[in-house]
Formats: C-alpha cells, sequence, structure tokens
C-alpha cells in the first residue's frame, strides 16, 4: 500500500501524444480537455483538467477527470467497501475534518470558477457535506497536491501503487488511438470547412439580392 501521492508536476501543455494516451484510456476522443492534471509516474497522464463547459456547450463540473483505468478500478473496488459511507458518517462526527473538507469544496470551486463560472452548480464528488465520487475526491487529491482535500489523500493512502506494473495502456494502443483522433481531428475540420462554405455561400447571396433591390429602386 502507498501512504504517500506521486510526484504531482505542474500541468504542462497538452502534447499529441499525451491526447493519444487519454483517448486510449477512456476508450474515446477526450473532450473539453484543457491541461494534464497530473501525470503518473509511469509517463501517462492520469488526471486531466476538463474545461467547465464543454465544447457543444454543456456544463461540466467535473474539473479534475481520473483517465488511468487501473487507478479507476482500485478507486471502484474502496467505493464498493464502503469507504465513501464510512468517509460521510465521519464528516458528521468530526468538525475539524468537516471544516477541512469545506475548504476543499472551496478550493475545487476556486480553481474552476477561475476558467469559468458555472452559477447553481456545486463542486463535485459530494462537497461539501458528503462523499459521492471517490474517483473526484482522488483526482482532485492529485491535481491540486496533497494537504488539500483529506479524504482524497485519504483515499490515495487506501490505494495500491497502480503505476508499479507499468503503463495501463500500451504503446501500441497509444498509436492506435492517436490515429482515431487525427481522424477525428479531420472530419471536424472537413464539417467546418463545409459550414463555412455554406455560410460565404449565403452572405453572397444575400449580397447580390441587396444589390438587385438596389437597382430595382433607383
Amino acid at each position: 500500500m502507498s501512504n504517500q501521492n506521486p510526484p504531482a508536476p505542474d500541468a504542462p501543455e497538452v502534447s499529441d501524444r499525451d491526447v493519444a494516451a487519454i483517448a486510449a484510456q477512456l476508450g474515446r476522443v477526450p473532450r473539453g480537455l484543457r491541461a494534464v492534471a497530473h501525470r503518473c509516474p509511469c509517463g501517462n497522464p492520469d488526471v486531466v483538467e476538463t474545461a467547465p463547459r464543454l465544447p457543444d456547450g454543456t456544463p461540466f463540473p467535473t474539473l479534475y477527470y481520473l483517465t488511468c483505468p487501473r487507478a479507476a478500478s482500485l478507486i471502484g473496488t474502496l467505493e464498493a467497501d464502503g469507504v465513501m459511507k464510512e468517509q460521510t458518517a465521519r464528516l458528521a462526527e468530526d468538525p475539524e475534518l468537516a471544516a477541512a473538507y469545506q475548504k476543499a469544496h472551496e478550493d475545487y470551486i476556486a480553481r474552476r470558477d477561475a476558467i469559468e463560472v458555472l452559477e447553481g452548480f456545486p463542486s463535485a464528488g459530494g462537497m461539501p457535506d458528503r462523499v459521492k465520487c471517490l474517483h473526484v475526491l482522488v483526482g482532485h487529491s492529485l491535481a491540486a497536491g496533497e494537504g488539500v482535500n483529506p479524504l482524497g489523500d485519504e483515499a490515495i493512502g487506501m490505494l495500491e501503487q497502480w503505476w508499479a506494473k507499468g503503463p495501463c495502456v500500451s504503446p501500441a494502443e497509444v498509436d492506435a488511438a492517436g490515429e482515431r483522433v487525427a481522424r477525428n481531428r479531420a472530419k471536424a475540420k472537413d464539417h467546418d470547412a463545409v459550414i463555412a462554405a455554406k455560410e460565404a455561400l449565403s452572405a453572397e447571396r444575400a449580397a447580390r439580392k441587396a444589390a438587385e433591390q438596389q437597382e430595382d429602386g433607383e
């Protein structure tokens, strides 16, 4: 068991290779991706920072999203073992823990609000008065660093070192995912080009019609 967070470097810009690794981890092209919020000691991203609003305008309050399937599986086992229920019960009994968890909630919202304010949305994971999703709390702890989210830190301390057996996705899986991402981007670019062409044609027709109406009026 590990009782310390793995190192959390500053979040770099997302490279094409990182996007491919994340797509391989999730089994889909990531949406609203802003940055790598934490990098696993194996080298791959394991937490990403997601825009508070997805490209289609849908609100997405989960700022830090855990991508590593190996870590996610271990956290799922903790949830199944009743850890969330036990932590929620302690929040009602331990004022010091509850105060620290309240501060974690405020930290999460402040970080998200710095990107875009989502009016009427809570933080995530059940904060500030219960534990609803350990994946969210662990993601927050990894991204923000130890000492920010007490229950996320606690959950990490219960986990085995998910990076010990090497990367959760192979180089071949990352390569294949990269090809899917490239195809997806090409389709999006083609779609944007078609829309732009249609808008230009509509503008040209409108200008021609306006010119004809002006000539008729003279």
